[in-house]
């Protein structure tokens, strides 16, 4: 969300108080260089280029990793971690025939540039900033709530629109269930979210390779709030202290993968990511952001089909290991099942330039990777949120992820989402990116209620356990008008506004 609803965070909120950026990792394709069969150079590589980041992917085997790392050096290229379980090699090279000299190596698949800018400090974008809660907020919420409620639940319009105020009556969710919220970092000093932080967890994966210093998994400083924001929808403590999250009993888990500076999500940062989540016992992964530079990776592309095979690899490896991917579907109001989009913001770490892409063939990743549950937003009122994308068949559960122009009757009366930031702070934000840990903490609940379900029965689930409303009649537009709602294809069970429905957490703890 680099622009007005972007995912990156994909997040929506008004710019006061700041915040996020956006994100999309791939970089331009190398110069061709002829190589022979065993792919091995045999004349001197250029190295006069600038040093760029890649991912080679090939055969998930420990000798075809081998040969690979060889011919990689032979390029002009240096191994930064390969993680052979997936065939994923992370590499850095200043040879600007990198690209096409590795994928033609015996063993490669695919492989491309992770962005289309050298190697640097880069921050992230919302739909607009965070909007802090002021001392006087915080005392009208807090005369307003009632017995059994945090000091600032009354202004939690959305947590009452999924239930989860009822559900938490029943299960709060089981401490033994961890979301891992890959995002710009999660500040666990906060007295909102260290209870239920887990460090062991934790990890700082910018650059490809975890760090697991203390501290590493938090925001940098002057950096973006938005992970901390999604960690206090999921998990915030009922602790008489502030707000409450959807699933109060259960563990987050911060896995940083926004660069400095820029805040941008690239590919290898996005793909230790999961594979982090994958080996340390991490059973949801909350993911509202899209990769950076390019917007939709298009398949036809060699260095955008190298960063989707390395996310889908990525994110198939975590699932088998037990891990449910959530996902925000964008900001930008986007029919993803359309014939055809608009990309006016891509690649978005160099110079932009408008293409038309075909989504069923360009992927926005990792929203419409196999696999990965994918979330529009609705705001207080129950309708699509203004800037949320959709489509039939692409969107699978919808949550409140906040619109300013529904307006719901709290102390506050604001349409966005409030929620944990840093410095000990609340703040609101509006965007996908608000509604994807929504249902992240449902699956959590779902979780810890159907502890031996796998990620796929824990997607049926969380799609019949939603509710509903059909194709509504009408929705507001980005300038707060209501619009007869022409987009929203298909009926009461399923449709591309709602996916299968809003999510229900009385009902996950029900079932």
């Amino acid at each position: 969300m680099a622009h007005l609803g972007s995912r990156r965070t994909r997040v929506l909120t008004l710019p006061v108080g700041l915040a996020l950026t956006a994100s999309l990792g791939f970089l331009p394709t190398s110069a061709a260089s002829a190589a022979p069969s065993d792919g091995l150079p045999t004349a001197a590589v250029s190295t006069d280029g600038p040093k760029m980041s890649y991912v080679v992917n090939t055969r998930a085997n420990h000798g075809t990793v081998k040969q690979v790392k060889k011919a990689i050096a032979a390029a002009g290229g240096t191994v930064v971690v390969a993680h052979e379980q997936i065939g994923v090699i992370v590499a850095h090279s200043s040879n600007p025939d990198f690209a096409k000299t590795i994928r033609k190596t015996r063993g490669v698949e695919s492989a491309g540039a992770t962005r289309t800018a050298p190697l640097q400090s880069v921050a992230t974008t919302e739909e607009g900033g965070t909007e802090l809660l002021t001392a006087e907020e915080a005392a009208k919420a807090a005369e307003a709530a009632g017995p059994g409620q945090e000091p600032l639940e009354p202004n939690q319009w959305d947590m009452r629109a999924i239930q989860a105020d009822k559900a938490s009556k029943i299960n709060d969710g089981s401490a033994s269930v961890t979301v891992g919220v890959i995002d710009t970092g999660v500040d666990d000093t906060h007295e909102d979210l260290k209870a239920n932080f887990s460090r062991k967890q934790s990890a700082n994966c910018v650059g490809g390779v975890a760090d697991t210093t203390e501290g590493a998994w938090r925001p940098y400083t002057n950096g973006s709030d938005h992970g901390t924001h999604v960690a206090g929808t999921i998990a915030a403590a009922r602790n008489g202290i502030g707000v409450t999250g959807v699933a109060p009993g259960v563990k987050v888990a911060g896995i940083k993968v926004s660069e400095p500076g820029t805040g941008l999500f690239y590919t290898e940062a996005v793909v230790c990511g999961f594979v982090w989540a994958a080996e340390h016992g991490i059973e949801v992964t909350n993911n509202s952001y899209y990769v950076d530079p390019w917007y939709f990776n298009c398949k036809d592309d060699p260095d955008q089909k190298g960063l989707l095979d390395a996310l889908t690899r990525a994110t198939k490896y975590a699932e088998r290991k037990g891990v449910l991917n959530v996902a925000a579907a964008g900001n930008e109001n986007y029919d993803l099942a359309s014939d055809e989009i608009l990309d006016e913001s891509s690649p978005n770490d160099s110079t932009p330039g408008p293409r038309t892409v075909d989504p069923r063939k360009c992927f926005d990743i990792p929203t419409q990777l196999p696999g990965v549950v994918t979330v529009s937003s609705t705001g207080s009122q129950g309708f699509k949120s203004y800037y949320s994308s959709f489509g039939l068949g692409v969107a699978d559960v919808s949550a409140p992820g906040g619109d300013r122009w529904q307006v719901p009757a709290t102390p506050d009366a604001n349409g966005r989402v409030l929620s944990t930031v840093v410095n000990g702070e609340y703040g609101y934000k509006q965007g996908t990116s608000m509604a994807t840990p929504h249902v992240a903490g449902v699956a959590a609940l779902l979780k810890s209620t159907h502890p031996t379900a796998t990620p796929a029965q824990l997607q049926e689930l969380l799609k019949a356990q939603a509710v509903n409303p059909g194709c509504p009649s009408k929705v507001y537009n980005s300038a707060g008008q209501l619009i007869d709602a022409t987009t929203c294809k298909g009926g009461g069970k399923v449709n591309g506004y709602y996916g299968h429905g809003v999510v229900n957490a009385l009902n996950a703890v029900r079932w």
